[in-house]
């Protein structure tokens, strides 16, 4: 792997050109200058493209960044053992051994660009362009906290539990390759994640925006930043930016199953592009872990809906319109015990390839490249209600809650008397299943997962983390890898890992 100070700077100046049909078209050089090679708004737009493009690989929003959520969650179970992806679900990591380090490389990486750009813009600016670049850096200062966010809630314990304790390097200017930079306490990562975020928030457009960052998406992350700092009332505010917009509106209860099949949609805050040509996975893609064995002949059946999360569903529920039937459940070799824990039977989910016929979301029938839903409006509400229920505003989170519960015709609307924090969680995982949310919700909620390691004859009980696991215990964190070590020997492990092993 590669490490984060050894990839070389002009890097950060791939050129992506931006076409009519498709959302990038990669021209890529390593010709560039870093400290030049951005002298226009045009060139800003293509690093900015560059940037966006590296954010979607499979070591990171393309794939592995959102299974990680999912697979740890406790909310999905494994048919069988020895597909991609179990490390994550027993939680077997080690330094050498199942580390994910691709997180790793590839946020310093996207931060490397991420500064590059903000480092060049700057000096255009002190050095007085006519042009205005406020978008783009506004964009480049959203995404840095949003790889920081994401790396410290990888590598760090949560804000509330130690924010003293060590957390990732936070960097924030070009790196010297021969520099070995060092952990920095949690708390320095969220003080530099709002900086960014409450600076960009000045800088962007408050127009809809299709794959880009906007101030919708920035006060989306501001708002989590702060629910995972324990600042309700701000956190609030941030929702509330959004929600009281217009800009954007929830999908009702007749149409939230077919928003899956086309992009951009009317909750999509922020929405990364996967096409056909540019990060198509193909079997390898999120949506082919997720949907049933045998499905196409490369489906294995990694991940299944857990019985825990089946038991919170309504029956009638519109969501159950892009979960499938594991047709394993009507093999007669499989013993009556193992089919009636299907409960409702629909336990596979196909959010990621647009709908349990394969639709896509492109209107091709591509169902392998189907765009990464980062922030929906949905999440915005069940947030604000959780945000507003702690501000001893009931009755307001009552309405948040209300408005995406009835996704399912049987609900008894929520009041002020009745809303509960567990209520606003169980709608939020009847929400979010397969968006790669869930564990990192359950950690800052401080929740102890349950797992059904061996619901399948064909999977194993974990020996690592049992069958159940809180945030403290160490195998929450990853490892740094053994190969970050090797290359940055001070750099300091995480508790419960060796250096070395």
């Amino acid at each position: 792997m590669k490490r984060i100070y050894n990839i070389l700077l002009s890097l950060a100046c791939i050129l992506m050109l931006a076409s009519c049909e498709n959302f990038l078209d990669m021209a890529p050089t390593n010709q560039a200058d870093s400290s030049t090679c951005l002298t226009s708004a045009q060139d800003a737009q293509v690093m900015l493209n560059g940037l966006i493009y590296n954010l979607t690989s499979a070591n990171y929003y393309g794939r592995n960044f959102l299974l990680y959520g999912d697979a740890k969650g406790g909310d999905m179970t494994i048919y069988t053992g020895g597909n991609p992806g179990d490390a994550l679900y027993y939680f077997n990591h080690s330094a050498s051994s199942g580390s994910y380090s691709g997180f790793w490389s590839t946020g310093y990486f996207c931060l490397l660009q991420a500064n590059n750009i903000i480092a060049n813009i700057e000096k255009m600016k002190e050095e007085g362009t006519t042009e205005n670049l406020d978008d783009y850096l506004g964009q480049a200062l959203t995404i840095r906290a949003l790889i920081h966010f994401d790396l410290v809630r990888l590598y760090g314990k949560p804000y509330d539990m130690d924010k003293s304790s060590v957390g990732i390097p936070v960097v924030t200017a070009q790196v010297n390759a021969a520099e070995k930079l060092q952990r920095d306490p949690v708390e320095k990562a969220y003080t530099q994640i709002v900086a960014d975020l409450n600076e960009a928030a000045t800088l962007l457009s408050k127009r809809a925006s299709r794959g880009y960052v906007n101030y919708y998406a920035n006060q989306m992350l501001l708002g989590k930043v702060y629910q995972y700092m324990g600042n309700q009332s701000s956190a609030l505010a941030a929702f509330e930016n959004v929600i009281n917009s217009n800009v954007y509106t929830l999908y009702t209860p007749n149409n939230w199953v077919n928003s899956w099949t086309g992009e951009f949609g009317s909750e999509s805050i922020l929405e990364f592009g996967i096409y056909p040509s540019e990060r198509d996975l193909g079997t390898g893609s999120l949506g082919c872990y997720y949907m049933r064995k045998g499905h196409i002949n490369a489906a294995n059946g990694n991940f299944y809906a857990s019985k825990y999360w089946m038991d919170i569903m309504g029956e009638n529920d519109v969501r159950w319109g892009v979960m499938d039937w594991d047709h394993y459940y009507n093999d007669s070799s499989v013993s009556d015990n193992i089919r009636a824990r299907s409960h409702y039977g629909k336990d596979c989910c196909y959010k990621y390839s647009g709908s349990t016929k394969l639709a896509g979301d492109k209107g091709s029938s591509n169902y392998t490249a189907v765009n990464i839903k980062v922030f929906r409006l949905s999440e915005a509400y069940l947030l604000a209600a959780e945000a507003a229920l702690a501000g001893n505003n009931a009755a307001k989170a009552a309405d948040y809650l209300n408005a995406i519960a009835k996704r399912n015709p049987d609900y008894t609307p929520w009041t002020a008397s009745t809303v509960t924090a567990e209520e606003i969680y169980k709608e939020y995982r009847r929400e979010f299943l397969c968006e790669g949310k869930l564990f990192f919700e359950a950690c800052r909620l401080n929740k102890t997962l349950t797992f059904e390691d061996n619901a399948y004859y064909g999977a194993t009980v974990s020996s690592r983390r049992g069958l159940t696991i809180d945030r403290n215990n160490n195998l929450c964190r990853l490892p740094i890898s053994i190969d970050e070590i090797h290359t940055n020997p001070d750099i300091q492990q995480n508790p419960g890992y060796s250096g070395t092993e």
